[in-house]
């Protein structure tokens, strides 16, 4: 827990003190289910407001990972005119033996994850677009930078590539914009 924000005090307690009153608020958010569980669901700031509905991309990101065709993903919010953010997920496949699943980039794919999260999470979760990316850009410690996928995501000139592990994982990201499957 900090103390302060070095020269500037009301900062600190207007950003770590204010939200809750008494209480320290780091910007993390969790929920508890009828069971009792607490479920972590990462930063309250990677929050999607679809549709007046609060989504998190971590829930979403989890629900695509449990598909046994994904190894990894990370989902953004992107500016949509109809609901407000649109859901764009970011998904590496699993390697696999099977000729069938050859073709990553297939609309049948997409369409297969997109009901699998609104099987897990509810429709309102299902990302508009899914693409299948061969990395997601990480920083040296393995952080996502997602801040570079709401770029892609808005077709927006990306922002400052230096700390990723790999400044040409955002070429090959940006290259499958225009082909990705979208939301019917």
């Amino acid at each position: 827990m900090l103390r302060t924000i070095w020269g500037d005090d009301q900062r600190y307690l207007d950003t770590y003190w204010s939200r809750f009153p008494g209480q320290y608020f780091a910007g993390d958010g969790a929920k508890k289910d009828d069971d009792g569980d607490i479920w972590l669901l990462g930063r309250v700031d990677d929050v999607m407001l679809v549709s007046g509905h609060n989504i998190s991309t971590t829930e979403v990101e989890s629900a695509l990972v449990s598909h046994p065709r994904v190894a990894e993903s990370a989902v953004v919010g992107a500016t949509d005119p109809t609901t407000g953010q649109a859901i764009v997920a970011f998904v590496i496949l699993r390697t696999t033996t099977n000729p069938q699943h050859n073709n990553e980039d297939s609309p049948q794919l997409a369409t297969e994850l997109r009901n699998h999260v609104a099987k897990t999470l509810g429709p309102i979760a299902k990302p508009k677009r899914i693409l299948t990316v061969a990395e997601l850009p990480k920083t040296r410690s393995g952080k996502i930078m997602r801040r570079l996928l709401r770029d892609v995501a808005e077709n927006r000139t990306l922002g400052d590539t230096t700390t990723l592990t790999d400044t040409t994982v955002m070429d090959l990201i940006q290259s499958k914009l225009p082909t990705a499957p979208t939301e019917d």
